[in-house]
């Protein structure tokens, strides 16, 4: 996700971890410099992006000692709280992103900390907002939040896998009927997108009644497509809660 994000904002950056051939690789990739220790990396960044995993947060801000001025996190079940008082008197912003930032399609939900008017919370999210689109949500509106904008790549790309599975199975070629699929998606995005968001008319526009789509509803909504949805949302959130 740390690559995907530095990818989506395309700026130079300092990069710092354990593995150097990988931070040395996504430096050059974006422009920047792979530095030699998270310390050096506080000291000389204006802020200090949190990529690291959730259980290693007092780990690394004992490392840095107070030299960070200014943190952002992308840590997953890692509150404001948390983050505060492991880097406190320091404006900190929790940012939850998605895997589409890499390309600029992304969604980033957003939760300030309580001294994020004190730093550069509108420069953050003008920088944060080149990867996607941001979403300012209450912190306890995360979890369901991961559950559909961060987990949802992977449910999505399940979903393609299965529509494509159903087309090959009628004998189109795997490679075309996986480009329909994904290429459908796209397009069907951007439209609800230009729409409002607006679903339930998409819905009913292309369904005429009768048809061949109106019939594929039904098949979807008698399997239990809903159902499934919202276990698979109920996983993520009881998971990360518990």
């Amino acid at each position: 996700m740390a690559s995907a994000l530095a990818r989506g904002i395309g700026e130079p950056i300092l990069v710092s971890d354990l593995d150097a051939e990988r931070a040395q690789a996504l430096a050059r990739e974006v422009g920047g410099e792979a530095v030699a220790s998270n310390v050096e990396l506080a000291e000389r960044a204006d802020v200090v992006v949190l990529c690291h995993k959730p259980p290693q947060l007092g780990e690394v801000a004992t490392e840095l000692e107070g030299r960070a001025r200014v943190v952002a996190s992308i840590l997953a079940a890692v509150p404001v709280e948390r983050l505060e008082a492991a880097y406190p008197g320091v404006p900190v912003y929790r940012f939850m992103p998605n895997l589409a930032a890499e390309v600029r399609q992304g969604v980033l939900c957003y939760t300030p900390g309580t001294r994020a008017a004190d730093g550069p919370e509108h420069e953050i999210l003008e920088l944060f907002a080149r990867a996607g689109s941001i979403v300012r949500l209450d912190e306890p509106l995360l979890e369901p939040a991961m559950a559909l904008m961060s987990c949802g790549p992977a449910f999505m790309a399940l979903v393609a896998e299965a529509f494509a599975d159903a087309g090959e199975a009628h004998g189109l070629d795997r490679a075309d009927a996986r480009r329909m699929t994904v290429d459908t998606m796209a397009g069907t995005a951007a439209y609800l997108a230009g729409h409002g968001y607006e679903l339930e008319p998409l819905r009913a526009r292309v369904a005429t009644p009768g048809g061949a789509t109106e019939r594929g509803l039904k098949r979807l909504e008698a399997e239990g497509l809903r159902g499934a949805c919202r276990a698979a949302v109920d996983a993520v959130v009881d998971g990360t809660r518990g």
